[in-house]
């Protein structure tokens, strides 16, 4: 396998959204591992730190379709998926797409939906495809649908089902910039005028052949152990009122996979599974304690207590 294409492609996606977005190569990277993985993104934060333009370059930056769609309390599911009209020139029904039929989506502030207009996306993010009066159409790959919300503004908000929170790969969290990297921010051109100026960064062919090759990515019975210790811990630790799914344990190896391809090693470590561990089963753990950062430490305990093997290949 040509671990040096992982590496060339990762760079590319990071530089050029860096642009954009200043100090945030790690969030970056995490984004382009769900990408890679056929996964979607919850990205929550407070307003103004950068999230929607993050996607937007994100998707700038792969290339394909982009459609933005702001949830508010009277979205339907009908305005994400499409609906059939009576077309009178030509005397028939016809169906006319939904924004959802697009590669890239930018659910922003998902959480101002109520749960039925929510609950659309689930055939969508699960199976790629969408049904509108009985008849079901695939949709486009790649597909990614990238959320935002508030975690501090509750009023007016829907919070997520956990059945909906599940599927998505990660949920991230930008954060403030350092001093020295706001200074740079705050004087230069819009973020909107510098995603406008951006040139798509990877071709459709290099995309698809990473999609296609991360899985030959090499884990070992250690680490593989070590990953099921960490989710089967989660299961039984106290402070957890419901642990990680199977469907987690899979997103924790799929993204363990493709962070040792980016940091060019085709076999994994158990340092590639720890440091992807949180934003991956953070948001599928249940502890009756809605603060993200709470959850978050608790996990970051509890990953701490368990021992690493020394032997991984």
């Amino acid at each position: 396998m040509e671990i040096s294409r992982f590496t060339e492609y990762r760079n590319k996606i990071v530089d050029a959204c860096s642009t954009v977005i200043v100090g945030k190569e790690d969030v970056i990277q995490n984004v382009l591992v769900c990408f890679v993985c056929s996964g979607h993104v919850l990205l929550e934060d407070v307003p103004g730190t950068g999230k929607t333009m993050l996607l937007r370059s994100f998707a700038k930056a792969i290339g394909g379709g982009f459609k933005r769609i702001q949830f508010t309390p009277d979205l339907l599911p009908s305005d994400l998926t499409g609906i059939h009209f009576f077309d009178q020139k030509a005397g028939e029904f016809r169906f006319r797409p939904g924004p959802l039929f697009s590669n890239i989506i930018l659910a922003d502030e998902i959480n101002r939906a109520t749960p039925r207009t929510q609950s659309s996306l689930l055939e969508a993010m699960e199976e790629r495809q969408i049904t509108v009066d009985g008849v079901t159409t695939r949709l486009d790959e790649p597909f990614m649908v990238m959320a935002t919300q508030n975690p501090v503004e509750s009023y007016g908000t829907f919070p997520l089902p956990e059945a909906q929170t599940d599927r998505f790969f990660m949920r991230l969290r930008l954060g403030y910039m350092t001093r020295e990297q706001e200074l740079t921010v705050i004087g230069r051109k819009s973020a909107v005028n510098l995603i406008d100026e951006m040139e798509q960064a990877v071709s459709a062919e290099e995309t698809a052949w990473i999609r296609a090759n991360y899985a030959q990515v090499k884990v070992s019975d250690a680490v593989a152990g070590y990953l099921m210790d960490i989710i089967q811990a989660t299961r039984s630790e106290s402070r957890f009122l419901t642990g990680v799914s199977t469907r987690g344990a899979i997103a924790l190896y799929k993204a363990a996979q493709v962070t040792a391809a980016f940091r060019g090693r085709d076999f994994a470590i158990p340092e590639d599974v720890k440091d992807v561990a949180i934003p991956v089963l953070a948001h599928r753990i249940s502890t009756g304690v809605s603060r993200t950062d709470e959850v978050e430490a608790k996990l970051g305990d509890l990953l701490d207590k368990i021992p690493v093997p020394t032997e991984v290949i």
